[in-house]
């Protein structure tokens, strides 16, 4: 899974920061082909992706730029309560209609793009663990429409962090080409099992990885 790019890179001998860069152009290729496969199936909200856009490729931009100069270790206990929030609050919150035409808050939109644009550019992460339940618990997207359309703007997103890195000098592009083929398949594989699972039990699982991620973090 992609959460476990930054972890095992370091282990691998890159420093956090090119672990974090090279990260990023991983999960670029890997949501291009999730996306790809979200849009055949008609499960993306584009006007969502284009509202979110205009605020998280900023904030990704300024988060790859803040690297540096934050204390990741604050920041990360901090995102890791954050997650743990969003698992129980998506496990509880009452089924919305599986449907595009369920009610949408764009509103909030923005919200979202700006906080999970700035953490992905910030600790190299899927901007996609915040997009999904955000989307479904404060914009009112159903899951599996979430998903979709979070693929899609995570796209984008992880590779205006990607390119800042890559300016930066963070990005061992080797890596990233040699893991590519693994990461393409891994997600149009994930896309596809996605719509074919029910929502309710989508979002349980869903909930379990949120959690799964904020204790990693934690490590």
């Amino acid at each position: 899974m992609v959460f476990l790019i930054v972890p095992i890179l370091t282990i691998l001998g890159l420093s956090i920061h090119e672990a974090i860069g090279t990260s990023l152009a991983c999960i670029a290729i890997s949501s291009f082909s999730s996306a790809y496969t979200h849009l055949k199936k008609g499960k993306v909200h584009i006007k969502v992706v284009i509202l979110k856009e205009l605020f998280s490729i900023p904030a990704a931009v300024l988060g790859a730029y803040l690297t540096n100069d934050i204390n990741e270790k604050i920041l990360r206990v901090a995102f890791s309560m954050l997650l743990f929030y969003l698992a129980v609050r998506l496990t509880v919150k009452r089924r919305a209609k599986d449907s595009k035409e369920a009610k949408i808050h764009y509103e909030r939109v923005p919200l979202v793009g700006v906080a999970s644009g700035f953490l992905s550019g910030l600790l190299g992460i899927s901007g996609g663990i915040l997009n999904v339940p955000l989307f479904t618990i404060f914009v009112g997207i159903p899951i599996k429409y979430s998903i979709g359309t979070s693929s899609l703007a995570l796209f984008f997103t992880a590779l205006a962090g990607a390119i800042t890195h890559l300016k930066e000098g963070n990005v061992v592009l080797s890596i990233a080409l040699a893991l590519a083929p693994g990461l393409i398949v891994g997600a149009y594989v994930g896309a596809i099992v996605s719509h074919r699972i029910h929502s309710d039990k989508l979002r349980v699982l869903f909930s379990a990885l949120l959690l799964i991620i904020g204790v990693r973090m934690l490590v």
